[in-house]
């Protein structure tokens, strides 16, 4: 068979153990299935940079892709659909236009409210959050009232603009980007924010697509409550909302920010 002596009894010695490239296979499948299981609405790009900073190790996405499908791990995270445009609003019109580029906190805003609820009740979930690095600036967790919980949205336009003046920006414009429901159209709403260098926009109707920051923002964050955070069997939901907004501003990691954390981004870049 044309096989050396030493290399014949080299294989009987080593056969039916795993050699370094697959032990460290091995290991990586134990480490991705572990993040996997405490958020499992993460993919596989996730999941692996995770590994990466926790262990320093160097592996390919690819690797990781192969290691997920071979264990069945699979982002639970539902998949959105396109929906047609709307008109626009006559007094504020969509001036962002799918234009998202930014160069610094507080020049983009966008707001909006999700509805969330659990075997206990629903609350209506407002936010704030920075274009700039996804950061949650202020959120307002209230009763549900089908849409119509106005001071609701105003606790949290008053947290907004608290942020914007304490942070330092009150002399810069802000594009404050909502969709065209009652809060937001509401006399009460735009008087409030009229000395703090506000300029508004907004979607055409019924068309999230023009909100696309934070309608993808508002999925992932119900993915991760109802998956990760276990809010439906939440007795205090507005205290698994604030851990969740915490995870996400400092711990999470986006895609979108390469891999990076919302805080993390906006210190690198050295801002405040």
């Amino acid at each position: 068979m044309e096989v050396s002596r030493s290399g014949y009894y080299k294989w009987r010695k080593r056969k039916g153990t795993l050699n370094r490239y697959q032990q460290n296979r091995e290991t990586l499948k134990c480490l991705l299935l572990e993040k996997w299981r405490k958020h499992k609405t993460n993919g596989y790009r996730n999941l692996a940079e995770q590994v990466r900073l926790d262990t320093g190790w160097i592996f390919s996405d690819w690797l990781a892709h192969q290691v997920c499908k071979s264990v069945g791990i699979r982002s639970q995270a539902r998949k959105s659909k396109y929906i047609n445009p709307g008109q626009e609003h006559i007094k504020f019109p969509n001036i962002i236009d799918g234009e998202w580029s930014v160069s610094r906190p507080f020049e983009k805003v966008v707001t909006d409210t999700t509805i969330l609820k659990n075997k206990y009740g629903m609350k209506e979930l407002t936010m704030y959050i920075d274009v700039f690095n996804n950061e949650v600036i202020s959120k307002s967790v209230s009763e549900n009232r089908q849409g119509h919980n106005i001071a609701g949205h105003m606790k949290a336009l008053r947290m907004f603009l608290e942020e914007k003046l304490k942070r330092g920006y009150a002399s810069v414009e802000t594009i404050l980007h909502s969709d065209q429901g009652i809060a937001y159209t509401s006399r009460a709403f735009t008087n409030a924010h009229k000395d703090y260098n506000i300029i508004r926009s907004m979607s055409r109707v019924g068309t999230p697509t023009d909100n696309p920051k934070i309608e993808a923002i508002n999925g992932w964050m119900k993915d991760d409550l109802y998956i990760d955070f276990n809010l439906y069997n939440s007795e205090h939901m507005e205290k698994t909302i604030d851990d969740y907004i915490y995870y996400f501003n400092n711990e999470r990691l986006a895609s979108s920010l390469q891999y990076k954390t919302p805080i993390q981004v906006k210190l690198e870049s050295g801002f405040l």
